[in-house]
């Protein structure tokens, strides 16, 4: 008998899991290699061999968590992340917060150790079972398979529940992270179940999120629209309405219409229109600006917050969480709105370069052309500074792309000072870390791009957050390329720490101690080491060159920014 053919009621339960998983809608599956997971990991592979899913193969579990997070960012369906027992399931934990705190699906398939290896001081044995409980919208574990009858059904069952579970779809949770803890005993691989015939065109089950009744909300009060991160387009959709300002972060996805405030950080602090609020509608995470959060904490504003991920908006302590918002009919208040639209206007942001001098650089005058010669030279030359970042790539990025911010000072700066523009923004904002920013771009990236669509995932973050996460850039040989363009502003440090209120205390010296983490590592060879094309632009013309031209393969654009 060949080692392939021996019988193992792992592989039988590895195998009806992620087939039922799959037949629910899941298309993407994350595999971190290792030992006790093998079973799961050899099911997943004839899974991509029979073309039934997309398979990527992560050495970091963090990084697999965070690519799994991009993926059911963008989709809004859960990739389905396999690792190994031990500190491996510990590696995920990040990932699994933010995609609590935000409400996107995942779902965590941990192998581990049979009950009686548990607490015995077996190898790579921890208490899996509760790690992730706190956070979870379901979270079982499982029995280990002894190949006996009905196995195989119930664990189709299981993988039927998690699926509702993680997508929103039962119980009264939102959308968020599943956890599936899976004891396996030797022999840990063996034969498959033999193939069943289906039906190639048979669509998947897709269990989707419950359809909750929306909240009737009047035009009445002087009503702001707050999206915050993750709100996307429905935030507009309500603002438009209801005839109500549009207040966007940059994350949001909802910057755009003609109800989006310019400058809303100055309009919050004007007393006829901030200072006047009655009411905020809130959608997604907001996190950007002191502002919007004084406002959301007034006990005098209602604030109504559409349900998105694992805690409830409240800041006020009377804040009224819905499931979504219907504009109720009846008279709106004109006189508000076109305060706020003139306001808006009049803040409208100009970040282009400036225009050249057609009619000097046409004179036959030598010294207006020279004049003119020497200013397009100069705007041609002068550095590029953080505005002029942000606005490049903003400009650069259209409906067909993806951008992806980092929790650096850039995504602030982007916040203050971009125009409003349908594009679809990621952002992971639940807890505003720096980690698993490149990681969940390339999950982005790798669930955009499918069926040959176009467009490319620009990422834009500090120099820091970048480094945090520089094991992300590591992708295997056999799998393909997603577009990716990598914008790093490089002032060689945190300077984010800038503006907060530890730099008018603390001592130079310990601010570049232990706040700004000085660093002078060179990017280009980390490119290069992990087979990524690099360029390093200087002025806003070779960044705009650089943004716009063709993208065959991934790219690091490196921006040297002064302190």
């Amino acid at each position: 008998m060949t080692e392939q053919a021996i019988a193992s009621p792992a592989s039988e339960a590895a195998w009806a899991l992620l087939s039922e998983l799959v037949a629910q809608g899941v298309t993407h599956v994350i595999v971190s290699p290792g030992s006790r997971s093998q079973a799961l990991a050899l099911a997943a592979a004839r899974l991509e061999r029979e073309g039934r899913i997309r398979l990527h193969v992560r050495i970091d579990e963090r990084v697999a968590g965070f690519t799994a997070l991009g993926i059911g960012r963008e989709l809004g369906v859960p990739a389905a992340l396999i690792c190994t027992s031990g500190t491996a399931v510990a590696n995920l934990l990040p990932a699994a917060l933010e995609a609590h705190h935000s409400g996107v699906p995942l779902l965590l398939l941990t192998a581990d150790r049979p009950p009686e290896l548990r607490g015995i001081g077996a190898n790579q044995t921890m208490r899996q079972p509760g790690l992730f409980d706190a956070i979870t919208r379901f979270a079982v574990d499982a029995e280990t398979p002894t190949g006996a009858a009905g196995e195989g059904e119930r664990m189709a069952e299981l993988a039927s529940s998690a699926f509702a579970h993680a997508v929103g779809a039962a119980g009264e949770a939102p959308a968020g992270p599943v956890h599936l803890n899976l004891p396996y005993r030797e022999p840990l691989a063996g034969a498959m179940p033999a193939a069943e015939a289906r039906d190639a065109d048979a669509p998947a089950a897709q269990t989707t999120a419950l359809a909750r009744p929306a909240t009737a909300i009047p035009r009445g009060p002087r009503t702001v629209v707050v999206a915050g991160a993750d709100a996307g387009p429905a935030a507009e959709q309500i603002a438009h309405e209801g005839g109500w300002p549009l207040i966007a972060e940059i994350v949001s996805g909802a910057r755009f219409g003609r109800n989006v405030v310019h400058g809303y950080r100055e309009a919050l602090r004007e007393p006829e229109l901030g200072g006047r609020v009655e009411r905020a509608i809130v959608f997604g995470h907001p996190t950007l600006s002191r502002e919007v959060s004084a406002l959301l904490s007034d006990p005098a504003v209602e604030v109504v917050a559409v349900r998105r991920g694992g805690e409830e908006l409240n800041l006020n302590g009377a804040s009224r969480a819905v499931w979504g918002v219907d504009v109720a009919d009846g008279p709106g208040d004109d006189v508000w709105r076109g305060a706020w639209l003139r306001f808006s206007q009049a803040h409208l942001p100009d970040l282009a370069p400036p225009a050249p001098d057609i009619d000097g650089l046409q004179s036959t005058d030598p010294h207006q052309r020279g004049e003119a010669v020497r200013a397009e030279l100069e705007a041609v030359r002068r550095p590029l500074d953080r505005a002029q970042l942000v606005a490049a790539v903003w400009a650069a990025t259209w409906p067909h792309d993806r951008l992806v911010f980092g929790s650096s000072r850039l995504v602030r700066i982007a916040d203050a000072l971009l125009p409003g523009k349908k594009v679809p923004v990621h952002a992971n904002r639940g807890l505003a870390g720096i980690d698993g920013t490149v990681a969940t771009a390339m999950g982005v990236a790798l669930a955009s791009q499918g069926a040959a669509r176009a467009g490319v995932t620009r990422v834009l973050l500090g120099d820091l957050t970048f480094l945090h996460d520089v094991g992300a850039l590591l992708l295997p040989d056999i799998e393909d390329e997603p577009r990716v363009q990598i914008v790093v502003g490089n002032d060689r440090g945190g300077t984010i720490f800038d503006g907060l209120e530890v730099a008018s205390t603390a001592s130079a010296e310990d601010m570049s101690r232990v706040q700004y983490t000085p660093q002078s590592v060179r990017i280009e060879q980390l490119a290069m080491a992990y087979g990524w094309e690099h360029h390093r632009v200087t002025t806003r013309g070779a960044l705009d060159q650089a943004l716009t031209s063709t993208v065959g393969r991934r790219q690091i654009i490196e921006v040297p920014l002064a302190r």
